[in-house]
């Protein structure tokens, strides 16, 4: 169970956290439906971590100045493992922005590390439902499915995620290791 939290600590705040204005050069703006097709259709790694950085980026920057200094705070809560925080400032995000998928995400993932697994799939759920395409969620679901004892779910939604973001990080293994659970496979 460590190792899990472990693991899906890193993936999720291995997202970039807000990140400096975007120098010139870098301020063509996909949109993105545009970003996450050159995700599904990135040539290697570096590609997909550099078009991954900016999707996380558009999902962390949304909202007010307001939203965006608590989303800082809350995420620097839950890099020091200061959970109760951490929801406290998400809770907030989601009060004064409820539309942003990425509140609702940060959030599950504090509950997740807090051990609340209810309450953090609950807002799993609502962030796919404001971004379908939210991979980071994704994960975060398998990962509590499997900790839950369901391989086979826990499978599908790692399937969904990276028929969203083919080039996840570990992806490999992951996959893998759930197969073995969820299926009995040795591939």
């Amino acid at each position: 169970m460590a190792i899990l939290r472990r693991g899906l600590l890193l993936c999720l705040l291995s997202a970039p956290v807000l990140a400096q204005a975007p120098a010139p050069a870098q301020r063509q703006r996909l949109t993105l439906e545009q970003m996450f097709e050159a995700l599904r259709h990135a040539p290697d790694d570096a590609s997909a971590r550099a078009v991954e950085a900016q999707i996380w980026q558009v999902w962390i920057q949304g909202g007010s100045p307001a939203v965006q200094l608590l989303m800082r705070r809350g995420i620097r809560h839950l890099e020091s493992r200061s959970l109760e925080d951490a929801i406290e400032d998400f809770n907030a995000v989601i009060a004064l922005a409820p539309e942003l998928p990425e509140g609702w995400n940060k959030r599950a993932t504090a509950y997740y590390l807090a051990g609340d697994y209810q309450n953090a799939l609950r807002d799993i759920r609502e962030t796919l439902a404001r971004e379908p395409r939210h991979f980071g969620a994704l994960v975060g679901l398998s990962h509590i499915l499997e900790a839950d004892g369901d391989p086979r779910g826990a499978l599908r939604a790692y399937e969904q995620a990276l028929a969203i973001h083919p080039r996840l990080a570990g992806h490999e293994q992951r996959l893998k290791d759930l197969r073995r659970k969820a299926l009995g496979e040795e591939s």
